[in-house]
Formats: C-alpha cells, sequence, structure tokens
C-alpha cells in the first residue's frame, strides 16, 4: 500500500502528484464522453455564487445561461410551497424540490446536490472546493438508520469508533476522530454546541452533511478538537402538508413507533409547523443487553418577503441496560496479542451496568434582507446533556480473552450556548461576481463531574460472566471541571468569472481560545490563532469540475495527564493543515469524484522524562473515490472507496516514527446498490457490502486487529391501502454474522462488530 501510493518518504509527494494527475486526467476523458445536457446539477446563469440554496424543480432539465437575477432567485429561497409528490417513490424525490432551504435530491434521491459548507452556506456539489456529500432523508428511511452512525454506514472516508448497542456516536474521517469527548462535535444547520452530545438520532434529521477535511476557516474550532471532517445535521422543517408514521421492529425484542407531521398555513404560507419523534424500547441482539429512546423535535417556522425566521426544539433520552463497551489492552503487556473477535451477541458488561442520558437543545434562526443583495443573519442557541451512567472499560488480560473491569459512577453536565451574527452580501465588480460573508460567532462550555469507583470484576470475552451486583455509589453535588469559550471573526468571499466557470474562495478566521481546567492543580490559557482557507474550482465543461484547497484546522491544546510530570498544564492550540486536489464529473444520472489529499496534525504525549508537550505529530496521505446515482432508472448505486496512509512523522518515541497512526486502517471501501425488481411493481431489493482494513490498537504496530468484511441485505415494497402509500421494509445487518473487531479509537480502545441484526418496519402516509 505506502509504495504503491509512493507517500512515505519526502520525495512521496511528487510521486502522488503524478500518480493524482494521470487518474484525474484518465476521469476528465471518460467525463469528456458524458452529455452536460443531461447533467442533474444546476448550472443556469441566474444561479447564486456559493451561498444559493435553492435548484431548479425539474433537475433533469437545464436551462440556457441567462442573466442573472437576485430578487429571482432570493424570492424562490423563501417559496414555502412545493407540488405534489408523484405515486412512485422513486420518480418523487427526482422531479419534487427538496423542503424550503434544502438542497435538492440528486438522481438516485439517496445524496443531495450540494450542501452546507460552514459560514458560505448551501453550495452545490459542482461549485465546491471540498469533498462533501449530503445524505438524504429517503435514504436514512430506506437503510432504517435509527442514528447518526447508521446513516453514515456507506461514506467511505468514515468509520464508526463506536460499538453497535454503545451509548457514543463517534467516528474516523480520513484517519482523524471526531465526537471523541464530552463536549459534543456535531453541527447543526453550521453550529457547534446545538446538537446533543453523544448520539444524534434520525428522527428529527432532513440530510447528514459530511464535509471532508479540516475546516477551522468556515466552521470553527471544533468542540473536541476533531480536524479529520464535520457532521452537520439539517433539521426537518415544514414544507408541504405531511403526514407519516412508522412502526417498527428490531431483532431480538425491540419495538418502537415513530410520527412526522408537517403544516403550512397563513395566506402566503408563511408559518411553517413540523414535529417529529419516536419511541423505541426491547431487548437489542447483543445478550442482556435493553434500550429504551424517547426523542421529540418541534421546528417552527416563519417565511415572510424580507424577514425569514426558525426555531428547533429537541429533547431526547437514551437508556441503556448492560450497554457495549469498548476493549482495551493490557499495558503493562505491550506484546500481548489481540485475541480473535467473539461472537458479536455476546456482552461482557454486567447486567446490572446502566447508562442514561438526556439531551434538550434549542436553536433560533433569523435572517433580514436589507436589499436583494444584501442579508443580515443572527443565531441563538445552546443545549443541556445530563449523563447518570455506572460502567466499566473491560481490559485484555490474556490471549485467551479473560477481562478485568472496575464500574464507575459518572455523574456528568454538560451546558452549552452559541451565538453568532454577520452579514452575506452580493456584488459585482468588473465581470468578477463576489460572494461575501461576514460573521462573528461565540461558543461557550461548561462541564461538571462526579466520579466514584465500584469493586472490580472478572469476565472473559468468549465466556462472559455474571458477577454479584453492584449499587453505584453517587455523591451528592458535581463540581466543576472545565470551561471553555471559542470566539471568532472570519470572512470570506466567493469570486466566480465566465459565468461561474472558475470560482475563487478566500477566507480567513481569528479563533480565540479561552480555558479552564480545574482539575488540582487549576490551570488557564487564552490563546488566539488565524486559520485560512484557499479553495478554487475549474469548470472546463457544464458537467466537470477540477477544484483544489488548502485549509487549517484548530484543536484546543490537551491537558497534561496526571502521570506528567507538569499534570494539570493546558497546551497551546493544535493547528492542522490540509492539501487537497480533485475531480468532480457529473455523467447525468451518476456522479463521481476523486480526491488526493495530505492532512498533518500536531498532538501531545508524554516523554520519557515524564514531560506532557506537543511534540507529536500524525500525518494522513489519501486518495477517494465516490460514486452515487442511478446507473439505470431502475438501478442506483452509493460507495466508494478511500485509500489511507497514515504515518506517525514526529514522536518522543524514536522507535516509532514512520509507524502507523492509532486506528488508521490502509483501505475503507463500501459499495450499496438498490434494484427496482421490472417483474414486480414497488418491490425493490437493496445490498451492501463494507470493507475495512487492518488497524492497530497500539502506536507501536504490535497490536493489529485484522480486516474485515460485512455484507447487508434488505428490501422494501410500496403500496397502497386504502389509497394511502406504505412502504414496508426489511433489512438484515451483517447477513452471514461475521465475528470481527470493527474499529479503533484514537486512544486505543477498540470495538467489537455488530452481530447479525434483523429490522422490519411499515411507514404509512396519511
Amino acid at each position: 500500500m505506502r509504495d504503491f501510493l509512493g507517500m512515505r518518504r519526502a520525495g512521496g509527494i511528487g510521486t502522488v502528484t503524478r500518480f493524482g494527475a494521470t487518474l484525474l486526467g484518465g476521469v476528465a476523458l471518460l467525463a469528456g464522453s458524458g452529455s452536460p445536457a443531461q447533467s442533474q446539477t444546476p448550472q443556469s446563469g441566474n444561479s447564486l455564487p456559493p451561498v444559493t440554496v435553492d435548484a431548479p424543480t425539474q433537475q433533469s432539465v437545464r436551462r440556457a445561461p441567462t442573466k442573472r437575477s437576485d430578487a429571482r432567485v432570493r424570492s424562490t429561497s423563501r417559496r414555502t410551497t412545493v407540488p405534489s409528490a408523484p405515486q412512485a417513490e422513486t420518480v418523487a424525490v427526482q422531479s419534487q424540490p427538496s423542503q424550503p432551504g434544502v438542497v435538492p435530491a440528486f438522481a438516485g434521491g439517496q445524496v443531495a446536490q450540494g450542501a452546507r459548507l460552514g459560514m458560505l452556506g448551501n453550495t452545490s456539489t459542482m461549485k465546491s472546493p471540498f469533498n462533501v456529500t449530503s445524505y438524504t432523508d429517503k435514504f436514512i428511511r430506506d437503510q432504517q438508520a435509527a442514528t447518526g452512525a447508521d446513516a453514515l454506514i456507506l461514506d467511505p472516508s468514515v468509520r464508526s469508533t463506536h460499538p453497535t448497542g454503545g451509548v457514543v456516536d463517534s467516528f474516523n474521517i480520513r484517519g482523524f476522530p471526531i465526537n471523541e469527548g464530552n463536549n459534543g462535535e456535531f453541527a447543526f444547520e453550521g453550529l457547534y454546541g446545538i446538537a446533543p452530545s453523544y448520539r444524534i438520532f434520525t428522527d428529527y434529521v432532513e440530510r447528514i452533511e459530511v464535509l471532508k477535511g479540516p475546516s477551522a476557516a468556515l466552521s470553527g474550532i471544533a468542540p473536541n478538537g476533531g480536524v479529520g471532517g464535520v457532521i452537520n445535521v439539517v433539521p426537518k422543517r415544514a414544507g408541504e402538508d405531511l403526514t407519516r408514521f412508522t412502526a417498527g421492529y428490531g431483532s431480538a425484542a425491540r419495538f418502537g413507533g415513530h410520527w412526522d407531521i408537517a403544516r403550512r398555513y397563513g395566506d402566503s404560507k408563511e408559518w411553517g409547523v413540523r414535529t417529529s419523534g419516536s419511541l423505541r424500547g426491547g431487548d437489542t441482539p447483543i445478550d442482556r443487553q435493553s434500550e429504551t429512546t424517547g426523542v421529540g423535535a418541534l421546528a417552527l417556522d416563519y417565511q415572510g418577503e424580507r424577514f425569514r425566521s426558525w426555531l428547533y426544539l429537541i429533547a431526547q433520552t437514551d437508556r441503556f441496560d448492560a450497554p457495549s463497551r469498548p476493549f482495551l489492552m493490557d499495558p503493562n503487556q505491550p506484546s500481548l496479542q489481540v485475541p480473535k473477535a467473539p461472537d458479536g451477541r455476546l456482552n461482557v458488561t454486567q447486567p446490572w451496568e446502566w447508562s442514561r442520558i438526556n439531551d434538550q437543545s434549542v436553536l433560533w434562526r433569523n435572517e433580514y434582507d436589507v436589499t436583494d443583495q444584501v442579508t443580515l443573519f443572527a443565531d441563538v442557541g445552546g443545549s443541556r446533556t445530563n449523563v447518570e451512567r455506572f460502567f466499566g472499560l473491560p481490559t485484555i488480560k490474556t490471549t485467551s480473552g479473560d477481562t478485568t473491569s472496575t464500574p464507575q459512577f459518572f455523574g456528568l453536565s454538560i451546558d452549552r450556548y452559541t451565538y453568532d451574527g454577520g452579514v452575506r452580501a452580493r456584488f459585482d465588480t468588473a465581470f468578477v461576481r463576489h460572494a461575501v460573508t461576514f460573521q462573528a460567532s461565540v461558543y461557550h462550555d461548561a462541564l461538571y463531574r462526579r466520579l466514584t469507583n465500584g469493586s472490580p470484576v472478572a469476565s472473559n470475552i468468549y465466556s462472559p460472566t455474571v458477577a454479584p451486583t453492584q449499587f453505584a455509589n453517587e455523591i451528592p453535588g458535581r463540581p466543576p471541571l472545565s470551561d471553555s469559550q471559542l470566539t471568532g471573526l472570519s470572512i470570506a468571499d466567493t469570486l466566480s468569472v465566465l459565468d461561474e466557470r472558475v470560482l475563487l474562495t478566500l477566507g480567513v478566521r481569528r479563533q480565540g481560545v479561552e480555558a479552564n481546567n480545574y482539575l488540582t492543580p487549576m490551570t488557564s490559557y487564552d490563546k488566539s490563532a488565524t486559520t485560512p482557507v484557499v479553495g478554487l474550482v475549474v469548470r472546463p465543461r457544464d458537467n466537470v469540475s477540477l477544484y483544489a484547497n488548502y485549509i487549517e484546522g484548530l484543536s484546543r491544546g490537551d491537558v497534561a495527564p496526571q502521570q506528567a510530570s507538569n499534570f494539570g498544564e493546558v497546551l497551546p492550540p493544535y493547528i492542522a493543515k490540509q492539501y487537497e486536489a480533485g475531480i468532480k464529473v457529473d455523467f447525468g444520472r451518476i456522479a463521481t469524484t476523486f480526491s488526493a489529499f495530505q492532512i498533518s496534525k500536531a498532538s501531545g504525549e508524554r516523554a520519557a522524562d515524564g514531560h506532557f508537550g506537543a511534540t507529536a505529530e500524525t500525518q494522513v496521505r489519501g486518495l477517494e473515490f465516490n460514486v452515487f446515482g442511478e446507473l439505470m432508472p431502475d438501478v442506483r448505486v452509493l460507495g466508494g472507496v478511500s485509500l489511507l496512509d497514515g504515518t506517525l512523522t514526529k514522536t518522543a518515541i524514536a522507535a516509532n516514527v514512520g509507524n502507523t497512526p492509532i486506528g488508521v486502517p490502509n483501505v475503507q471501501a463500501n459499495i450499496g446498490a438498490e434494484w427496482d425488481l421490472p417483474w414486480v411493481r414497488g418491490l425493490t431489493l437493496n445490498g451492501a457490502v463494507i470493507y475495512t482494513g487492518r488497524q492497530f490498537v497500539d502506536a507501536a504496530n504490535k497490536q493489529p486487529i485484522p480486516d474485515w468484511t460485512r455484507l447487508d441485505l434488505g428490501a422494501r415494497y410500496t403500496t397502497a391501502i386504502n389509497g394511502r402509500k406504505t412502504v414496508f421494509r426489511a433489512n438484515v445487518q451483517n447477513v452471514t454474522g461475521t465475528n470481527y473487531w470493527s474499529s479503533v479509537a484514537s486512544f486505543g480502545t477498540f470495538f467489537l462488530g455488530a452481530p447479525r441484526t434483523y429490522l422490519l418496519s411499515m411507514t404509512v402516509d396519511m
């Protein structure tokens, strides 16, 4: 792999450049055979630069370029009524626009034609200088995806790094961790601090967008310091009137129901209401485990002639008995090999261990058009998370799978708020069109925590034991653990010429980081950094985009651990740097993206003398290929491949220099397909194959977990019962019942893959 990519040594960049240029040229040549007139991506001359949010309602027709009319586009973006959906579901997603303010779906309905680029707003995929994918509500429903992790299963750049049946949705994007921490790293409408901290339930999700790579200049510093990408939640809001109910079942005995209701009111349908949510509960396919969840969401909006406002309210509770836990290899036995993965149904967590997490979120967004060219915006919101849990972290002691674990009561409160404001302006200077955004933002979080320990428990991964019941020894009160405030001033301009054949994005953010650590000894710091972004898109043909970018990420510095001689010291912020280039081709019904990138990031580590400092550096170079759309009218595909070459370029342990970073595989490949059977109207078969290469749980690369492949199969049947559209869905995950270690978190814990799981549901549109 490393020799093939030619990325290891100093001369590797030239090799990668030549390889990438050759592949880009080949794809561009292939694109030349596609007819641009069939492209699904809107390219008409009246579309705005990348701050636009709308596309033509008929995606299959390309209009001839006309003179831009900002007033007409702005009016379109406020339109609140949509046409009635055709009877056939596969046709509806191609001819019907999305709810107002949401980018319409591409052919096949699984992926949208664009996504949000932080402060730049919604941007067409073909006009974006980044690799970004937006997964639609239709795709999420057809996968029966309950959480964000379930919804991203077919993205080749993303891997979930927490087990099925666990309490957290965490990820690895382009080899770097996302949402590994308590501050919550999902963006919600482009803002941090709103979405629930640990898990995103899809009840209130219209789109899940993945912007790959660092994004400090566009989205600000991520609360946990993630630089591999941004996962943004686009919430449901009222479009056309909708009344939809779903009943579902999941093995072994988990039942639930979901509602989704939308209405618009007023003479011009300017008022909108949408409510959605679910109740689920019962035993999961994992031994001795049960989960109960409750979700409720309300979205209100007003769409006036010049003023627009949205209010989102979310409440969710997630309760586990015997939640799945990651494993840790005994740190005192560095040569101990990872045992073979046991049956995914087995659970070493004790039946008396538990987790209770409650989240409440609110966001109020406002926009006012001063003129047809100038828009003011302001957002304010926040969230509160309360965590109570009693469980341990199983540590593997022997190759035969013996474990020890000490249950710990963990009481945590997380309070977050965020607000921002700014202006968007569109204007021309000579033959250059500008789309300028200025934004000021503030994010604040505060954590309060109480810990108490139980007694050690012994078990075995192949033959779990049940130990005598222990009870949580909760002590009243939660002392402050930490707080931080992130402030930002940013400006960006997208310049376009030649009818948007060439687009150049320039931006910069000045980010302030204030942090206080209340561990003994108390430490604090107040630092700032400036992060730029440069993005270029060249469109030699309507259906071909060549793009490149340079962008930086920013992470809060680590806190020196208790074992360090400078325990409690907070390190200055880390800066990550990304270089990326690629090509996007829209063949009309199917689209592809090829990317080559390099990301490097510093991090903290403890040296031989015991001092903790920012002496480590990780570098990941990679090639990505994504494909989505329709191979033919009744066959849809979604997936791709990601080739990664991760390297520890700097570390205090000389022997580890050049090793593969923890949890970075060399290959990630996914392919999913759907087929509408021609001889049975309404019946669709689907399947997916997911592959992940070998990973290491230690920086010394002596403890690997093997590569794995998973097969998922399913079917759905769309019909009408008493004149009401009804969809029956059946999915089987891990059809072959493969036993595998699925992934590794950045701190060396690793996770057992999901067992064979059955999902059934029935959805009725009233």
